[in-house]
């Protein structure tokens, strides 16, 4: 898929208007969540790669390596190698990852929604994900923006990247209809 930058690349996805209806309507919660006069609950979101280069393969079917389709449950963001990746929402990690597909990852829980961040540099001993001066465990709190690791190479990837996947209620969500999203209402909002 060509590069493309945060706000347009949904355009350019399978998903398409369905799922950018089907994440409007899965972030309404958060939105009525707000008390009255305070800033939307969504406003508090952060881009999770400081280093944005383009995304390089949409959420939805693909063709994988073996040249067969395949489902792809998050959206992959090019960025260099050691890049800094911030936590897009505020929560707990919920589970440290080390396997062959995700590579080092983390899952972060942020009330009912989890948040998959695969491709990470760095290492996991003992269930502690570490890079640089990061050290996170499951059942470790962390705050949106903050840093929770550096892009990859790790598992299966052909290139330094990070996969970003949301999911709610068990059903995976598009990330780039959800930063769309966003941007429509954040855009809206401007006086």
């Amino acid at each position: 898929m060509a590069r493309c930058t945060p706000w347009d690349c949904s355009r350019r996805t399978a998903a398409g208007s369905a799922a950018l209806a089907a994440a409007t309507w899965l972030w309404a919660p958060l939105l009525l969540a707000a008390p009255v006069g305070a800033e939307p609950r969504w406003r508090q979101g952060v881009f999770p790669v400081a280093h944005f280069s383009g995304y390089t393969s949409h959420f939805g079917t693909r063709i994988g390596p073996g040249g067969t389709p395949e489902p792809h449950h998050g959206l992959d963001i090019a960025a260099p190698l050691g890049s800094p990746i911030r936590n897009w929402w505020g929560g707990r990690v919920q589970e440290v990852i080390r396997d062959g597909g995700c590579g080092l990852g983390l899952v972060i829980a942020s009330g009912p929604y989890e948040h998959l961040y695969c491709h990470l540099a760095g290492s996991v001993e003992g269930g502690v994900y570490r890079s640089g001066a990061v050290a996170l465990a499951a059942g470790s709190p962390v705050q949106g923006g903050q840093v929770i690791g550096h892009v990859g190479l790790s598992g299966r990837t052909s290139g330094p990247h990070l996969h970003w996947g949301i999911r709610h209620g068990g059903r995976w969500l598009n990330p780039a209809a959800i930063l769309r999203a966003m941007a429509a209402a954040l855009s809206r909002a401007r006086p």
